[in-house]
């Protein structure tokens, strides 16, 4: 069972990394749309790239409005993720030991 136990610590903080880098790249998206950036820049592109796919997916749920909130949303929703999920799998790994 404490292989079980490391396993379920290890899931939880690779989890805990991906959200919070997802959560940077989000933010600095969000902060890079405010200056008119260049569309060709490797670095915007990789943004969008990287973060499109969930934006768009929160847009679609979103009515139409007039300001774009959909990275407000996806900031709340790694918020809960990491309280809720990262949580659960560290309690359950505890518990396991």
């Amino acid at each position: 069972m404490l292989v079980v136990s490391h396993l379920l610590v290890a899931v939880a903080q690779g989890l805990d990394i991906f959200l919070t880098f997802l959560y940077w790249l989000i933010l600095i998206r969000a902060l890079v749309s405010w200056v008119n950036p260049d569309p060709y820049n490797p670095i915007v592109q990789f943004l969008y790239r990287t973060t499109e796919p969930l934006l768009e997916r929160i847009r679609r749920v979103l009515p139409a409005l007039p300001i774009d909130i959909s990275p407000i949303i996806a900031v709340i929703l790694i918020y809960l993720l990491k309280n809720f999920i990262i949580g659960m799998l560290l309690d359950i790994a505890y518990s396991v030991k």
